[in-house]
Order: structure tokens, then sequence, then C-alpha cells
């Protein structure tokens, strides 16, 4: 049997990116097979898709970090043949064929029966960007984090864990501060929840000071560089900051200060291998208290032929919101 899949290959020093028949029984030995009928697209998928050994070793390779879909067959005991199931993290799409395929073969240790209250299509529109901010949100709020302790940001707020961040912290009651460098967005994120927007130039500087003026109770920080840097010393006492990204640079410019004299919590989040048990609250949470009725308005949903073109965008930084993948 075959199924259509986009697969990376490196063909004379480069990479490039086709929609192939591949054949069923070259999926990996895992007990459970799923039908994917849906995935999204995020930023470690184009990294994939573009050759970085850092994420995939081995090609010919099939992206793809997140699928959503129904158990085909399974020789476990976890799941019966028909239910609907999401895939996130671990090894899916980085070394194990992934999402970017008609079906994935997997073991049952990563895998989430979706929440009776979400739709397959729904939880793509989440996928690990969504579960990302749903995790990054849980730390803020087991701290202790409440709206009334004052003002949140989130940073990146126009990619994937960004704007869901956004959205769920306004449904919280948050007031949001929105830090983006795309102003050009400000009527989208201003629809979406943002109380003020502000450009990413103000804080992606050279540390300021390693004290600087309170304004934030916490934030959602996707970016991390010098913007988190400035961020951490403009927290107000005893807040709490959850940091999930890179793009804006590996390095932190920080003192002691703002942890010894402010009390500041900072919490690194790592979707790909979040325990099973904690992605499972987190999806449950997006069925029920965290549920987005408006999670399908800003997705662009895409074919299979089409993911090429939006890996290149991603790459640019030209992606504004979530790129859902569909199979069928």
């Amino acid at each position: 049997m075959e199924y259509r899949a986009l697969v990376t290959s490196e063909e004379n020093n480069t990479f490039v990116n086709s929609i192939e028949k591949v054949k069923l029984s070259s999926l990996p030995e895992h007990n459970t097979l799923i039908k994917v009928k849906f995935s999204s697209l995020n930023y470690k998928d184009a990294l994939s898709a573009s050759g970085n050994k850092g994420v995939s070793r081995n090609y010919p390779h099939t992206p793809g970090i997140d699928a959503a879909g129904i158990i085909e067959e399974t020789t476990g005991s976890e799941f019966k043949k028909g239910e609907e199931v999401i895939v996130t993290g671990y090894d899916l799409g980085m070394n194990t064929s992934g999402g970017f395929g008609e079906y994935i073969r997997v073991p049952d240790d990563w895998i989430v029966k979706k929440p009776q209250n979400l739709s397959l299509s729904e939880s793509m529109a989440f996928g690990t960007a969504g579960l990302t901010a749903g995790l990054c949100l849980r730390k803020l709020l087991n701290h202790g984090l409440k709206p009334e302790h004052g003002d949140v940001f989130v940073t990146g707020v126009t990619g994937g864990v960004g704007i869901i961040s956004l959205m769920l912290l306004s449904k919280l009651g948050f007031e949001v501060t929105a830090i983006t460098g795309k102003m050009d967005q400000e009527n989208l994120l201003k629809s979406l929840g943002a109380k003020k927007i502000i450009d990413r130039n103000e804080f992606d500087l050279e540390l300021i000071s390693p004290l600087q003026k309170p304004l934030y109770a916490g934030g959602i920080d996707a970016v991390g560089g010098k913007i988190l840097s400035n961020l951490i010393c403009s927290t107000s006492q005893r807040a709490a900051i959850a940091c999930c990204g890179m793009v804006g640079g590996l390095s932190l410019d920080t003192s002691i200060f703002p942890f010894i004299l402010r009390g500041l919590s900072l919490f690194g989040v790592d979707s790909a291998e979040s325990l099973l048990e904690t992605k499972e609250e987190v999806w449950e949470n997006f069925s029920t208290s965290w549920k987005l009725n408006n999670i399908d308005d800003n997705i662009k949903n895409i074919s299979l032929e089409e993911l090429p073109n939006e890996i290149s965008n991603i790459l640019k930084g030209n992606q504004i919101g979530r790129v859902r993948v569909l199979h069928d």
C-alpha cells in the first residue's frame, strides 16, 4: 500500500521538497498506525524541510511534528480502531516520519485521545504552537498569576505561539500588551484582545538597566535574546515569565536583581518532551475552560502541494497566524 507525503530529499548538497507516493511498509515499526486528517506548519517543520541536521539527521524524510487523525490499526491496548487522536512532539516529524504524510506509525505513549468538545480540525488550529502557548499559560497560572496582579505581555505575537497566547490570556481576563515587529498588524492584534501594542524595537536593545521600571506582572516570551533580557528587568514584584522561543537570539543578558529584589520566576517550556499527562491536561482545557470559539478565524488552510511555498514563507518570517494542512 502507498500513501502521499511531502518528502524532503538531499540532492547535490541541496534539499528539495516534493509530493511523493511512499510505501506504508517504510514507516517505523511502532505499534499504532494513524490515518492523518490534519497537520499544521511550525517553524521546526520548516527547519526539517530545509535540511537542518540539528532537527532531522537522516534524509529522505517526511517532516510534520503535528498530526490529528484516526486510529487505523494497533497492537496495543490503549486505543481502538476508529478513535480520534492527536500526536504532537516527541520524535514525530524529526527523525520519525511525520504529519506531512497521510499516515504515521507511532508508539501509544505519544498519543492523546482527542477531547470530546474539540474537533480534529480545531486541534490542528492549535497544533504544537497552541500546545506550547497552553503550557506557558499553565506555568503562569500554577504560579498564581491573576488578572488583578497587573498587565502581562506576549512577544512574537503574530506567530503561532504568540497569537494563541494572546487569545488565551485575553479570554481569561488579562490586560495584554502585544510586543511585535509587525506594527502593520495592529488591527488584527486588537481584534484578538491586545490592549496595547508596542514595537519590539523598544526592547530589542543592549540591556538598558539591570533593574528597570516595573511594567508587567508576567508574560509569555516566544523570541528570547535582547527582548527577553530587557523584559526580565521590567517586571513587578513576584512576576512570572514563561519562555519558549529563541528566534531573537540564544543569549540572555541580565542580572540577579529581578530575581532577588523582585522575586521574579522565569519558567522554561519545552512542548515536545512534556509529560503525556500534562499534554492531556492542556488539550482538555482547550476543549473546556480555555475553549477558543474563534480559533479558526486566523487559520490558513493548505494542501500538501502548497506546503513548499508556505515553508519558504515561514523561513523568511512572513507567516502571520497559523497554517493548517488538510489531507482530504
